[in-house]
């Protein structure tokens, strides 16, 4: 037997690299780079960094001023809230009958001392028989029909409301008619 010449199974090279070459191929551009400085490059991210710091140090003070002006409020609408007992027995206190002249004279004194105080610090005392009802300054416990008065009207004042600013300390307990 005879040994076959492996060259002359395969195709002679020449026609090889004809229809590789003969293949049309397709150029595509090359993207154009932009010549960038790297100092140019580094100078810009200092820089939004920078300004990025800036902005987050202002958002963090004005946050601060905002909390400190409602922690203020805070404070005195909780100071308020604590000398609400003493309004409270001072008005029943004044709401009984009593003999003694004095006594009535001293508590009503008080009484208006207290309500100058509140007045001084911008607290607002509402929740009177005739208002109309606001469910978002009065909290109504008990309900009647009484024809004489009108649709959602206050027919009784259990405990005055207290409001400082916008804040409500406490809620005025009535009863609404209709």
């Amino acid at each position: 037997m005879a040994k076959k010449d492996k060259t002359t199974e395969q195709p002679p090279m020449d026609e090889v690299i004809e229809e590789v070459v003969s293949e049309p191929v397709e150029e595509t551009a090359a993207p154009e780079i932009p010549e960038t400085n790297p100092w140019e490059e580094k100078y810009n991210a200092e820089r939004d960094a920078h300004l990025r710091v800036a902005a987050e140090f202002d958002n963090f003070r004005k946050r601060t001023i905002k909390e400190k002006e409602a922690s203020y409020g805070n404070g005195k609408a909780d100071a308020v809230a604590k000398m609400l007992p003493v309004y409270d027995n001072l008005e029943r206190a004044l709401n009984q009958p009593t003999e003694d002249a004095a006594y009535k004279k001293g508590v009503e004194l008080t009484m208006n001392e207290l309500v100058k105080i509140f007045t001084g610090l911008g607290v607002e005392i509402f929740g009177s028989v005739g208002d109309s009802f606001d469910p978002n300054l009065h909290n109504a416990v008990m309900h009647i029909e009484n024809e004489e008065l009108g649709e959602n009207t206050i027919a009784a004042v259990f405990q005055k409301g207290f409001k400082l600013g916008d804040k409500v300390v406490r809620f005025a307990m009535v009863q609404v008619a209709n």
